[in-house]
């Protein structure tokens, strides 16, 4: 059964990005959305193995976001790493207490995105 993965970024360039890198992992299904709404209703129908969730965004922001997946059955068991330009500041902390696993500082390659899946035993 593959792995499903949602990439959440309201920068259409750094979905692209993500989904790039992992079009030829095996076993990857994934989907998009382009904020914290849009990701809610996705992650609602397709249950994610792995959330990439940028935390800057409108309509919904990627902390608020994050802690409504952890009280839905769709994202309560996923792991959630939060895609952010600001490393170790205040969102990380904010990050953690929502329920986000991992931290994947902006700008970052293909190369750091393939290592954290592999970390992740995605691959």
């Amino acid at each position: 059964m593959p792995k499903t993965v949602l990439i959440v970024d309201d920068d259409p360039f750094i979905r692209k990005l993500i989904a790039t890198t992992l079009e030829d992992v095996a076993g990857f299904e994934l989907h998009e959305a382009a904020d914290g709404e849009e990701a809610l209703e996705v992650a609602d129908a397709t249950t994610p193995s792995i959330v990439f969730l940028d935390i800057d965004m409108p309509r919904r922001d990627g902390i608020s976001t994050c802690a409504e997946l952890r009280r839905r059955p769709a994202g309560a068991d996923a792991t959630i790493v939060m895609l952010t330009a600001a490393a170790g500041s205040e969102y990380e902390a904010g990050s953690r207490a929502a329920g986000a696993d991992l931290f994947l500082t902006k700008p970052f390659s293909p190369l750091d995105l393939l290592r954290l899946v592999d970390e992740l035993g995605a691959s």
